[in-house]
């Protein structure tokens, strides 16, 4: 920290008030300080060994003085209170807190590294822009209280991250924003009167110019102190982050002009040259008109997450156990609780129906809107539509726990990330402003001598002024943004914005069989029975084995007979050692037997032997597209189970489509290769890769990267988690696990395969996007910035112009949505 005055705190540099002067040693030395405070928020920061913040803090900068330490925090270690703001409630845990007091990078390493010392505190990260600190924490080594206690007495006041406090934040921004435009539109009103004087005859008197030039003086002051803060406060924060954005330039345009202007004021007795406070006044009012219609734009294109947020109701209708019906806040309920649902509700609960029947709107959920018919033992998800409904729903997940939540939270995320190309943009953006500083000082030396002063200060100011680096920073951020929120409004739900360039390289697309190329669906078509048991017997043991296997078949299995023998119950007969063998089959003790259920040649590893007759029909149905599953009691066959399996209406032509593409297309699969084979065939042909165990996967994903591919996994279950995790895009079906599509970077929650053939365009439309917006961004400079170097264009005229290109961007970025138009979706159905 450098030497700072006696009169004036050592801590937060503002002036000591008479009389409130605090003496404190620190490291052995006596310093002042204002308050107790900001001596305790010094000696803190010492003692963390930390005291390097004072030397990162640039020269002049007055930090806030510390917040009053926090009241009643304790209550924030709650599992009821976190649940409000946390992912889970395990032993790790994760938050976003916000914080109004950090105000420049010295701000983020203080906090980071203060954070990082405390034990329990697994990863903590600061984001400037929104002014959020995302803290990963161990519960069981530290409490949430102890780090916001810790966040204090470094002078930093924060809060759990509350989405609706974010909106009240941005509107209270807009609001700032309208207040300065409006104080600089009537500054320019006034002022342009003294001007036209001015330019009508009283500057050729000194008395009436000199009067005349005050008036333009104060009130362009004002503006300037008030109206134009916003573009100094940005240019300060870069330049404290060395780095050079577009407030820079703008802010060397307003300042240069406006010195110019008191310059020539000053010489009250000469005329030196004209003022160009008007000048100044006009292009302050002008650009802040363009950065509110950048902001009223920007919040237009990304609305999608708030949309999303306003259909997760905040109150629900508690059933009590007396039968009392009780509104109450959603955050309130636990699971097990009975909510009811009248027609024309939003449903504000993940959960399972126990009474009532009806119609729910799932649209939000599946983009198509279609009423889906619900019964008990239905699942309903939060932010649905009862259409006439009236409903009793069990509580299972709220609030971000719900599909809805996990949604709200991906999309942010998407919105928030960056795609390569953005990186790049980035990367360029300081050379691109340096670049524009190097032009205007040049246009204004040569100005200079060849026509004068005033020349060179408007070709200078017009070349900082019209030059718009804000547009290509926006070029990929707008549309990524945009691609994101609409997508996810239309069942397409893409966690990762970065995703969506990667997409475009993709040329090899890997389908899961079971429940992705097909329906999922399986059920037994035919049963061949031998030995002591009868054919009824032998099925509802081989059942209440199935009961508790988790995998398609075995559930398929079971509903099968359940469905022939509906007063069967598995607790009928005693199941015991139920084991699961990944990929083969399942074993158990059934009424002291023992029974293996799983694939012929696991059967044979075990010395059964496989009827020959039975070998042809296995090779039949294989040839037919069923599954064939053999059962044997005590190593000996008893039964083979013919299965079958719809595939869904959409997936031959979507492989169609991918074909046509250029993309290779392989089914990969666990089943035998003579049913995958058939398979491929009925979807008009595709490579194939079967008899796949679960965890082998994986490795096929990874074995064809190593070959130069760029793979694209589509699957549903949970074997298929660690290939999507694999692939360069993982694809999960919204009726999948949700490991699947935790593990996924895009959701198809309308769970139609068509959606990934559309995910395919929208990647390829916002690549497209992008493209032309960093063009036009680059465009626009190549033509105004040699206009404005040629002194051709005025400051004023830069100023109007300036914000265009920025519109330009965001209004190209919008044309995104019409993607998903009536007329384009009817388009892309037809192929």
């Amino acid at each position: 920290m450098s030497q700072r005055q006696a009169e004036h705190c050592y801590h937060c540099g503002q002036a000591i008030a008479p009389g409130e002067r605090v003496t404190h040693p620190i490291k052995g030395v006596e310093r002042d300080f204002c308050c107790q405070g900001c001596a305790g928020v010094c000696e803190v920061i010492h003692e963390a060994g930390l005291e390097s913040f004072y030397q990162r803090t640039p020269e002049g900068e007055l930090l806030s003085p510390p917040p009053p330490p926090p009241r009643e925090l304790d209550f924030i270690d709650h599992d009821e209170v976190q649940s409000q703001f946390t992912d889970k409630l395990g032993d790790v845990r994760e938050i976003t807190l916000l914080s109004e007091t950090i105000h420049c990078a010295a701000c983020i390493w203080l906090i980071e590294h203060r954070l990082a010392q405390l034990d329990g505190v697994l990863y903590a990260h600061v984001n400037f822009t929104n002014k959020q600190i995302k803290v990963r924490w161990d519960n069981r080594r530290i409490r949430l209280s102890d780090i916001i206690r810790t966040l204090h007495q470094i002078g930093y006041e924060a809060v759990p991250y509350d989405p609706s406090a974010s909106e009240a934040a941005w509107r209270k921004a807009n609001r700032d924003l309208l207040y300065r435009l409006g104080f600089a539109g009537f500054a320019m009103m006034n002022i342009m009167w003294f001007a036209v004087a001015l330019y009508s005859g009283a500057d050729e008197h000194p008395e009436w110019r000199n009067y005349f030039h005050v008036l333009e003086w104060i009130i362009a002051t004002a503006v300037l102190l008030y109206s134009a803060k916003p573009f100094f406060q940005g240019a300060w924060s870069s330049l404290k982050a060395r780095t050079l954005g577009m407030d820079v330039s703008i802010s060397l345009g307003i300042l240069a002009t406006y010195f110019y202007s008191v310059w020539v004021t000053l010489h009250f007795n000469e005329n030196v040259g004209s003022v160009y406070f008007d000048t100044m006044t006009d292009f302050v009012f002008f650009l802040l008109i363009g950065r509110y219609l950048e902001a009223i734009s920007k919040n237009r294109a990304v609305d999608a997450t708030r949309r999303l947020m306003a259909l997760q109701p905040k109150v629900a209708r508690k059933l009590n156990e007396d039968g009392s019906e009780e509104v109450v806040p959603v955050r309130l309920l636990k699971p097990g609780d009975r909510v009811l649902i009248k027609p024309g509700d939003h449903i504000p609960v993940d959960g399972e129906v126990v009474d009532g029947v009806g119609h729910v709107n799932e649209s939000m959920l599946s983009g198509e809107s279609r009423e889906v018919y619900k019964q008990p033992d239905d699942k309903v998800a939060a932010g649905t539509l009862s259409m006439d409904a009236t409903l009793t729903v069990s509580v299972e997940k709220i609030l971000q726990d719900t599909m809805l939540g996990r949604i709200i939270q991906m999309v942010e995320q998407a919105q928030g990330s960056k795609a390569p190309i953005q990186c790049t943009a980035d990367r360029i953006m300081p050379w691109f402003v340096s670049a524009v500083i190097t032009l205007a000082t040049a246009s204004a030396v040569y100005w200079y001598f060849a026509e004068g002063i005033e020349t060179a200060i408007m070709a200078g100011t017009a070349v900082l002024i019209i030059t718009c680096p804000c547009a290509l920073g926006l070029a990929t951020p707008m549309a990524i943004a945009v691609a994101s929120g609409v997508s996810a409004r239309n069942g397409i739900l893409v966690k990762n914005g970065a995703v969506l360039e990667v997409l475009n390289d993709i040329n090899h697309f890997v389908f899961d069989k079971t429940g992705t190329l097909t329906k999922g669906e399986m059920r037994v078509v035919d049963v061949h029975t031998r030995g002591p048991l009868d054919a009824d017997t032998l099925l509802r043991k081989i059942a209440a084995v199935e009961f508790h296997s988790e995998h398609a078949i075995g559930q398929a299995i079971y509903a099968s007979v359940k469905e022939q023998h509906p007063a069967f119950l598995p607790g009928d007969y005693r199941v015991e050692d139920f084991v699961v063998h990944a990929g083969r089959g399942v074993e158990a003790q059934v009424e002291g037997a023992h029974y293996r259920i799983g694939h012929g040649d696991w059967l044979s590893e075990y010395g059964v032997t496989l009827p020959q007759d039975w070998l042809s029909l296995e090779l039949k149905a294989q040839r037919k597209g069923q599954t064939t599953i053999w059962v044997a009691r005590e190593g000996e066959v008893v039964a083979l189970l013919l299965l079958a399996d719809e595939l869904r209406p959409d997936a031959k032509e979507l492989i169609r489509r991918l074909k046509d593409q250029g993309h290779r297309v392989t089914l990969l699969s666990g089943d035998r290769r003579a049913v995958a084979e058939e398979i491929a065939r009925q979807l008009g042909g595709m490579e194939v890769i079967a008899e796949v165990l679960p965890d082998e996967k994986h490795d096929v994903i990874a074995r064809l990267q190593a070959q130069g591919e760029k793979v694209a996994m589509v699957g549903d279950g949970i074997n298929d988690a660690p290939a999507l995790v694999r692939a360069h895009v993982g694809f999960a079906l919204g009726a999948g696990t949700d490991i699947s599509m935790d593990s996924a970077d895009i959701v198809l929650m309308n769970n139609e395969l068509l959606a990934v053939d559309t995910a395919v365009r929208l990647a390829r439309r916002t690549l497209v996007t992008i493209r032309q917006n960093i063009a036009s961004s680059i465009l626009y400079n190549v033509i105004m910035v040699p206009l404005a170097m040629s002194a051709t264009l005025t400051p004023l005229i830069a100023a109007i112009t300036m914000p265009m290109s920025s519109l330009v961007v965001i209004g190209n970025a919008a044309r995104i949505r019409t993607f998903f138009s009536e007329k384009q979706k009817q388009a892309r159905r037809a192929g």
